[in-house]
């Protein structure tokens, strides 16, 4: 469970950085916000389909997302 907090504070992170609202982020990314706020706060670990959607809105790959979670 403690590696979901990390990789949901990850995301949060990426997030904030490119100055996006949760809201905005969710919708643009065909993803419920209550579903990305559940991620973000560590309460579900995402699939991996959540995961290239995830990716996709911040124009990077799945493996490029988890290598800089880890590195990070």
């Amino acid at each position: 469970m403690q590696e979901t907090k990390k990789l949901g504070s990850y995301i949060r992170k990426l997030r904030e950085n490119k100055n996006l609202s949760l809201n905005s982020f969710a919708y643009k990314n065909s993803i419920e916000p209550s579903t990305l706020s559940r991620i973000e706060t560590g309460i579900i670990d995402p699939k991996y389909s959540m995961l290239i959607k995830i990716a996709a809105g911040f124009d990077i790959k799945v493996s490029e997302l988890l290598k800089n979670f880890e590195d990070s």
